[in-house]
């Protein structure tokens, strides 16, 4: 029986998933042509990427951890990060206010954050 939690994973990261793979065929041909004239095809294609990967390191997520604040906070940082990482990427490669410039890096660090309790947790487990 899974947790609600990790259901919350499965269906975040099922979803993120499936809207990776649509944006980036979207962007690849019904926006092929805006993307190319406002020079961001390549900010584009690093944000499906991003997204796509940490969609499935959500979906994996409740399969490697045991902690359950750790994996808690990791699911946390990686569904941030998506929504400003890669939302923020979106919204500059479609030409939207710049002030989106500023949110990517936050949502970097919230993929940093993800990652490094990852790693944290792979030490702890270790000296158990």
């Amino acid at each position: 029986m899974q947790s609600k939690r990790s259901l919350l994973y499965h269906c975040c990261g099922s979803l993120f998933a499936l809207s990776a793979v649509l944006l980036g065929a979207f962007g690849a041909h019904a926006l092929k042509e805006t993307l190319l004239a406002h020079d961001s095809v390549a900010t584009w294609e690093t944000a499906v990427r991003y997204q796509m990967w940490h969609a499935l390191a959500l979906l994996i997520l409740p399969h490697c951890l045991q902690s359950q604040g750790i994996r808690r906070a990791t699911g946390l940082c990686f569904i941030v990060g998506i929504m400003l990482f890669s939302g923020s990427l979106y919204g500059l490669a479609l030409d939207g206010p710049k002030w989106l410039g500023p949110i990517t890096p936050l949502g970097g660090i919230s993929f940093l954050c993800g990652w490094s309790l990852l790693l944290y947790s792979s030490f702890k487990s270790g000296s158990e």
